[in-house]
């Protein structure tokens, strides 16, 4: 009796050192940059909008809080969504809100989605610079993208054919603009982009198209929109003023194209998450999205 005692001992002590040296096995992740421990993760998907502005938040909050790896990534904001409602993202970015189906989905798998308002933005419609267009309504701006408008001869411009770019079905801005200048916010029109409409994966596909071809006509979040590229005046209506997209018409809601940015949670953030999202809607984190030439949510 006494040796299977003395046995069994050696069992548990034998299984006790195991385990320690497995623990020992697997130290805390470390920052090889600055031998940090990081002891939280935020992993934030979404948006391809928001990514470049998620990046440089990440990167500045960082720096005050080598503790934290924040995991950026892009992939547009359906991708975020479906990252959310699996529950394999912290913050899910998204440009436009979330569809009731998305919602129905997340609460199915047991998930409630929180919104935040991170930001705001002016989609700017862009040409080439070798376009004489320097402004458009925004039936014109549908009519073109809805293929009843095929040559710019008739809209003021040269006997050209219009050559039609946007983003990629999965993307938040080509659903905002599908259905509020497409379809002019009305929940009932089914009018489609034209099926002769290049989808491009990206903001910065769209930019590079119309650098080189003086046909081509595109959108995109005014944080992407640099200086070799020509940005056109919208107006609401043939009475109403033509308008340039800024912080400050955006602001001032002269601007008919603009919208607001959008981080959601599963469910209300607590610990580092909720430390990370207070800060972002602080007027440091709101000094970057002036910066990368959005719109801030504060003055």
């Amino acid at each position: 009796m006494k040796i299977l005692q003395y046995n069994r001992c050696r069992l548990v002590f034998y299984l006790l050192f195991s385990c320690l040296l497995l623990t020992g096995c697997n130290p805390p992740q470390t920052d090889p940059s600055s031998g940090t421990s990081i002891t939280a993760t935020i992993e934030n998907k979404g948006s391809d909008t928001i990514v470049n502005l998620a990046l440089a938040w990440a990167e500045t909050y960082q720096m005050s809080h080598p503790e934290v790896r924040i995991s950026v990534t892009g992939g547009g904001s359906g991708t975020g969504f479906a990252a959310l409602i699996n529950a394999t993202v912290d913050i899910a970015n998204a440009s436009r809100r979330i569809k009731p189906e998305e919602q129905a989905a997340a609460e199915a798998n047991g998930i409630t989605p929180v919104e935040y308002v991170i930001a705001r933005d002016a989609i700017a419609i862009i040409v080439n610079q070798e376009n004489p267009i320097a402004q458009l309504t925004l039936d014109q701006v549908s009519d073109i993208y809805s293929g009843e408008i095929n040559n710019w001869m008739d809209v003021g411009g040269e006997n050209r054919p219009i050559v039609r770019l946007s983003r990629e079905t999965n993307s938040g801005t080509h659903v905002y603009f599908l259905e509020n200048v497409i379809r002019k916010g009305d929940k009932e029109e089914k009018t489609l982009f034209s099926t002769d409409t290049l989808l491009l994966p990206s903001s910065e596909g769209i930019s590079a198209e119309i650098r080189q071809n003086p046909n081509a006509i595109g959108y995109d979040g005014l944080g992407y929109v640099t200086d070799d590229l020509k940005v056109v005046a919208i107006s609401r209506g043939d009475a109403d003023p033509f308008v340039l997209p800024s912080a400050e018409t955006v602001d001032s809601m002269e601007y008919p194209i603009a919208r607001d940015l959008y981080m959601y949670t599963a469910g209300e953030p607590t610990g580092t998450v909720k430390a990370y999202l207070d800060w972002i809607i602080s007027p440091e984190a709101q000094l970057i999205v002036s910066r990368l030439g959005f719109v801030p949510i504060i003055p």
